[in-house]
């Protein structure tokens, strides 16, 4: 790997400013690494280098005048498909949708664009965001660096494989049921879901989350000053903050910390992820902290409530589609859809209230811990083509169980990876905390960086 592709956000700021590197030469060993690796994951859409080349100029001229936008100025950086960019469409990742170019940018690119950030491309996502899988109706089948036979999970699949696969170091997800924090336990990276509103959104449902996905805790942290500015288009944004983001200090001495090895449903724990995690927790006993069972949060009533819920508002948002235009729908998301013809007003009203349940029984469990550990991903990977690890649309959300309850209550949580399988796939770490704790996440999950010394080695592309 050259050498530039390896330096963080802050090494790269610091070398732009002492005039040793500029956002043109960075940008073009992301160039580089893009078309080594790109046709083996395809993880990018509508990736326009000429577009980087002269945003990455402008960046040059204006660190050589110091005249800089914001923290990021000349950082490249890729947003989620999902997330808009004016002029773009915005396929949703479904060929079922007519592509009609953006009228403005969502609040994450405004913001990023506020800040001199290099935008270069957009990154896939599977059909309406509905999986937790690299395949598409529209966009090519990505795939996992770490093992291209491998899925990178999802819905933030793209962005997953392109941090992975070091495209430049900051990467933005979005996160209902876990999509930003299940790739990157899949791919090694961490990926960060903030506090409800701390990250202004835009549309806005009940759960959904945007945030970092990077390959350190300190460049995810980097993009939080950017990203959390003020909106007036999310309703549920938070006020203003003036946090340091990049203050990682803590003692976690005397902290009392859960530890979920159950998630009360859905698919059992594979014995590595377990002893991973098992192994993380003790890092964090050895330094000082409690470490306390935690018993699971959701329930199969609660997953089946929400589960009905989304089939019945996503029917609701395709059924006066045209029949030829529902039929590009990927079928796997099509079938678990039709499923809401049959859900009364009444039951999807009944399953929405279940996200009230979920958040209650989070509340419970955060009067009697100061953090949760927990798996990220209940198991180690399973094939690229799957639509999801049970590849079973009557069984679609059997993965989810330990990262949709903190969505559905509005708390802070990450994934963080603390090992590799035999097969040598990563694994993901979830660290949790209470409502608003979004420093406290980050300060755990840079202790344990600090600790383990993070991933030294990321996937090279074959026959590199």
């Amino acid at each position: 790997m050259n050498d530039l592709l390896k330096l963080t956000i802050r090494e790269l700021l610091s070398l732009y400013a002492a005039k040793k590197l500029s956002p043109s030469e960075y940008w073009l060993a992301v160039e580089e690494r893009v078309a080594a690796f790109e046709p083996h994951v395809q993880a990018l859409y509508l990736y326009d280098p000429e577009s980087a080349r002269a945003q990455a100029a402008a960046a040059t001229e204006r660190w050589t005048k110091g005249e800089t936008l914001g923290a990021l100025d000349g950082i490249p950086v890729t947003l989620k498909e999902l997330i808009a960019t004016r002029g773009q469409p915005v396929p949703l990742g479904t060929a079922a949708v007519e592509l009609v170019p953006a009228a403005e940018d969502a609040p994450i690119a405004a913001r990023l664009r506020e800040d001199g950030a290099v935008i270069f491309a957009k990154t896939t996502c599977p059909d309406y965001g509905m999986l937790s899988s690299g395949l598409s109706s529209f966009h090519h089948l990505s795939r996992n660096p770490w093992d291209l036979t491998q899925n990178p999970g999802g819905s933030s699949a793209g962005a997953s494989a392109a941090g992975a696969a070091s495209f430049g170091p900051l990467h933005i997800g979005t996160d209902i049921g876990g999509s930003v924090r299940l790739p990157a336990g899949w791919t090694g990276l961490f990926g960060f879901k903030p506090s409800q509103g701390r990250i202004p959104i835009d549309p806005y449902y009940v759960g959904r989350c945007a945030g970092p996905m990077a390959r350190t805790v300190e460049d995810a942290a980097f993009s939080m000053a950017t990203l959390t500015r003020p909106d007036w288009r999310d309703g549920t944004a938070l006020p203003p903050n003036d946090f340091d983001w990049l203050d990682f200090d803590i003692d976690v001495k005397g902290m009392k910390i859960g530890l979920m090895l159950d998630a009360g449903i859905g698919l059992p724990v594979e014995e590595e992820v377990r002893d991973a995690v098992v192994a993380a927790a003790r890092r964090f006993e050895e330094a000082g902290a409690e470490i306390v069972p935690a018993g699971p949060v959701l329930t199969r009533v609660m997953l089946d409530g929400l589960d009905n819920f989304w089939r019945a508002r996503f029917w609701g948002d395709i059924e006066k589609m045209p029949e030829e235009r529902r039929a590009l729908i990927l079928p796997y998301i099509y079938e678990w859809a039709e499923g809401g013809t049959y859900i009364s007003g009444v039951e999807a009203v009944r399953g929405f209230n279940q996200t009230i349940e979920m958040r209650k029984a989070c509340g419970k469990l955060f009067t009697a811990v100061d953090a949760v550990l927990s798996p990220t991903n209940p198991v180690v990977s399973y094939p690229a083509e799957w639509a999801s690890p049970t590849n079973d649309p009557a069984r679609p959300f059997e993965h989810i169980g330990f990262t949709v309850p903190w969505n559905m209550s509005e708390q802070p949580a990450a994934s963080i990876n603390c090992g590799f399988s035999k097969s040598g796939m990563p694994i993901g770490l979830q660290i949790v905390g209470p409502r608003f704790g979004d420093l406290a996440v980050l300060k755990l999950s840079r202790a344990f960086e600090r600790w383990t010394g993070g991933i030294a080695a990321w996937p090279e592309p074959p026959g590199a």
